[in-house]
């Protein structure tokens, strides 16, 4: 009975060790193909002042695909006009049919809290949710890509984009 007590004690150590080693082992594989990254933008001008950050996470399926989200904010303002807190998140899949070559389509909704400054009336308060569908293509160096996107999704009155067509710097490390 001595016996069955002290082995029973040590499965019951020994249990946890082994299911936790475990764990780790397929946690650590997992993160293995995680890369963070994303992207940074500054512009200004006279009277306009565009600040973004755009953090985000991908994992590798393999060398050819990838999936992942993304987070953004963005603070734009024009100087007598209106200035605009832009802010959601994103997911984005990437393929890469050659190394050199990377295929991107990202969904992304965004809420934006905008101010106009309407010429002879107080501040307007304009809060809306805009989706935008892009579709993208970029050289690829490593970790860093440079290309262009399309917003399938644009139209004319479209208030958050001025235009279909974006070009991007997209780095994942």
């Amino acid at each position: 009975m001595k016996n069955l007590l002290y082995k029973s004690c040590f499965a019951l150590i020994l249990f946890p060790l082994i299911a936790c080693s475990q764990e780790q082992n397929s946690t650590s594989e997992f993160w293995k193909n995680v890369q963070f990254g994303g992207g940074l933008g500054v512009s200004v001008g006279s009277g306009y002042t565009d600040i973004m950050v755009a953090p985000g996470a991908i994992y590798n399926f393999n060398d050819y695909f990838a999936m992942g989200v993304g987070l953004q904010g963005s603070y734009v303002k024009v100087r007598e006009s209106h200035d605009a807190w832009i802010y959601g998140g994103s997911l984005i899949g990437l393929i890469n049919p050659i190394p050199e070559v990377q295929i991107s389509a990202e969904l992304e909704q965004v809420r934006v809290n905008q101010t106009l400054l309407l010429p002879g009336f107080e501040k307007v308060k304009d809060n809306f949710w805009n989706t935008a569908l892009f579709l993208g293509a970029g050289y690829r160096v490593q970790n860093v890509t440079i290309g262009v996107r399309y917003n399938v999704l644009f139209s004319d009155g479209d208030r958050v984009y001025g235009d279909a067509f974006m070009p991007f710097v997209r780095a994942y490390f």
